[in-house]
């Protein structure tokens, strides 16, 4: 989530969070289903269904499915194949995610009296400091198509490896480079990191999670088709 909303944002009130204009609703030949380029990935979309922050379906979010831009897509597969090599698989929560999902984000962290989710996202921060800290924003590189969040799981028990964190845990706990985890869940962070880094993607400092294309083929525009 990589463009911070302002505190004074939500003063201004919820016409400042809609899905940028300048969005695209089309969907590019260049999107591709993940699964069907990626050899063996398991998906866990979890703004399909009710196991997020949000609590509920995120707007945009029609299918349990997984779209990225087609070089994201096939840097990926390279990403699985040398994953394999090493005993493991890729799991992904998160990857092409419409402007209206990141304006229901900001409508959710916008309302304030909503802290149904707390315990489980964001124990350590007031709901009023996600803006502030960069964990919700009105724009997100997920939305050009070549941002994913996944991690790693362990090819001959199906168990996810343990990297100190859950998925979206608003935290500093959950920054790649966090001393609050164990030096084994630190090293697991750092094989997942290594293995996307070596194939083109770049990490992000506060998600252990969350990777882009360097190279993406829309750096500058964001899309807007519902995932179906």
């Amino acid at each position: 989530m990589d463009q911070v909303v302002k505190p004074a944002a939500l003063a201004l009130g919820l016409s400042t969070l809609v899905p940028p204009a300048e969005a695209r609703t089309d969907r590019p030949a260049m999107f591709v289903d993940v699964a069907q380029i990626v050899p063996g990935v398991i998906l866990d979309v979890r703004y399909f269904g009710s196991d997020n922050f949000v609590g509920t379906r995120v707007d945009g979010y029609e299918a349990a499915r997984c779209f990225l831009t087609r070089p994201a897509a096939e840097a990926l597969a390279k990403v699985a194949e040398d994953a394999r090599r090493q005993g493991y698989l890729l799991k992904l929560f998160d990857c092409y995610r419409p402007a209206r999902a990141v304006a229901h984000f900001a409508r959710w962290a916008s309302d304030l009296a909503d802290e149904g989710t707390k315990a489980a996202y964001y124990p350590d921060l007031a709901k009023s400091e996600l803006f502030k800290e960069g964990y919700i924003a009105s724009r997100s590189g997920h939305s050009r198509g070549s941002t994913l969040d996944l991690t790693l799981v362990q090819a001959a028990t199906g168990a996810e490896v343990d990297m100190g964190t859950p998925f979206d845990l608003f935290s500093p706990r959950s920054w790649p480079e966090s001393d609050a985890v164990t030096a084994a869940q630190k090293a697991s962070r750092q094989r997942l990191a290594d293995l996307m880094t070596r194939h083109g993607f770049v990490p992000f400092a506060k998600e252990w999670w969350h990777f882009t294309l360097k190279d993406e083929p829309f750096p500058t525009t964001y899309f807007d088709f519902p995932i179906r």
